[in-house]
């Protein structure tokens, strides 16, 4: 016997209230079943990188189907595997072309992890178990890389379970670390950083997790120009991995397929996800450099980390069909261009309203941070929910975007993430625009603003 309507809506959804139930999408926008439409600003949460209802991805994915689900790692290889890991190695460039692939973000994250330490017990230094990361950021939501996330409303449930890290100051030159100036903030994190490895021991360290750009915890904020150089240098001079979390920003969100590759950085591993096969089938990847790879093959003769699903055929060949055609459309360039000129409209027509304190990111990942005062920075009080409210009105209004909370000090702070498809097209990024300014008005109107 089936259950009742509402006992099934009930366990279908998070927090209060009922959420719509979605129908269909094409490019970027998607539908309801009560036929309102809803334009996908934020690529959902910046996964949908070439839109909804593509048909060549779809074609790809039947065809494979049609073949044979999925061939199980320890007994097959695939010709989807084997194209896209070749297609991943091209895009990431330099010695990062060994990898793993798995269902999502936190696995690939879990899986970096694991492949740090794998490494570090290889060469007999098993000493080597910590991990430093920064606050607010956010690695996923498995144990693993929630405990390497400074993200406090996240944590807080499960606190006591959490293996323990280190945790360094947010890099942000908008909201430096208190008594640095701005222009100082990539030296100060970077020494803040080699004082941390000295602490605790070089010998304890396993290795050093950062986003190049952060995401959910810190609104499209990437890191000062000479940062990520900085940090490089001190790994490399403690035998600390450097992990670059992409999951978010990596795949060409950033208008380079790695993140890290504006900043001219290799790391010795990252993980990449969201972009990778565009939301048509969940994917992710931890990616690692022959230098790690070396060692580790050489003692255990093969990577322990993966599931079931690792290298899931049907997957892999959604990713091959998603990025041969970024690859084909030059969508990475698009989003270099566009989002430069998306990022100057937002500047434009937000940037002189006193409520609009900060204007950040890089392509086609914006962050918009909301502030009480303009001169001082002070965000609004948290009992607003000045976020949600935000989220609400852009959504009534058919427009969906990524508002957050909490980037200031894990309570305070509202921002806003955009992060359209890659083929956007010119008309739909101006109504996005045009949406968010609207809504914005309706929100902050009512609050005197």
């Amino acid at each position: 016997m089936s259950k009742p309507a509402k006992a099934a809506s009930a366990a279908t959804h998070f927090g209060e209230g009922a959420l719509p139930k979605i129908a269909w999408g094409k490019g970027s926008c998607v539908y309801d079943t009560t036929g309102k439409r809803y334009l996908d600003g934020s690529g959902g949460p910046a996964v949908f990188c070439l839109g909804h209802g593509n048909e060549e991805v779809n074609d790809a994915i039947k065809a494979q189907l049609d073949r044979v689900a999925h061939g199980y790692r320890y007994a097959f290889t695939s010709d989807p595997l084997e194209e896209l890991t070749e297609i991943v190695a091209g895009n990431s460039g330099g010695g990062l072309n060994r990898m793993v692939f798995v269902s999502g973000g936190s696995e690939a994250v879990e899986s970096c992890l694991k492949l740090a330490l794998q490494y570090h017990s290889a060469r007999g230094e098993t000493t080597r178990r910590r991990f430093i990361s920064r606050q607010r950021s956010w690695h996923g939501n498995t144990l693993g890389a929630l405990a390497i996330s400074g993200f406090r409303d996240r944590r807080l449930p499960f606190e006591g379970a959490l293996t323990e890290a280190s945790f360094l100051s947010t890099v942000n030159e908008y909201r430096p670390p208190k008594g640095v100036k701005p222009e100082d903030v990539a030296t100060y994190c970077a020494d803040e950083l080699e004082r941390e490895i000295l602490r605790q021991g070089p010998e304890h360290i396993a290795a050093f997790v950062f986003e190049p750009v952060v995401g959910a915890a810190g609104g499209a904020l990437p890191a000062p120009a000479s940062y990520a150089k900085r940090i490089r240098e001190v790994c490399d001079r403690y035998g600390v991995l450097m992990i670059a979390d992409e999951v978010m920003c990596g795949a060409g969100r950033c208008g380079t397929w790695r993140a890290l590759e504006h900043d001219g950085v290799e790391p010795d591993i990252m993980s990449v996800a969201k972009g990778l096969a565009g939301g048509y089938m969940p994917l992710g990847v931890a990616v690692y450099h022959e230098r790690v790879a070396g060692p580790l093959l050489e003692r255990y003769g093969a990577p322990l980390t993966g599931h079931t699903f690792t290298g899931h055929t049907a997957a892999c060949a959604a990713g091959v069909a998603v990025q041969k055609i970024v690859a084909r459309d030059r969508l990475v360039a698009r989003v270099a261009r566009e989002g430069a000129k998306l990022k100057q409209v937002l500047q434009d027509r937000l940037g002189s309203r006193d409520y609009v304190g900060n204007i950040r990111g890089r392509g086609f990942f914006l962050g918009i941070e909301l502030v009480a005062d303009k001169a001082t920075k002070e965000p609004f009080d948290p009992a607003l929910q000045l976020n949600i409210k935000v989220r609400d009105r852009t959504f009534a209004n058919g427009l969906i975007c990524y508002p957050t909370g909490g980037n200031v000090d894990g309570i305070r702070g509202d921002q806003i993430i955009l992060a359209p498809p890659y083929n956007a097209t010119e008309s739909e990024l101006a109504e996005i625009v045009d949406l968010l300014e609207r809504s914005l008005t309706e929100v902050m109107t009512p609050l005197g603003r």
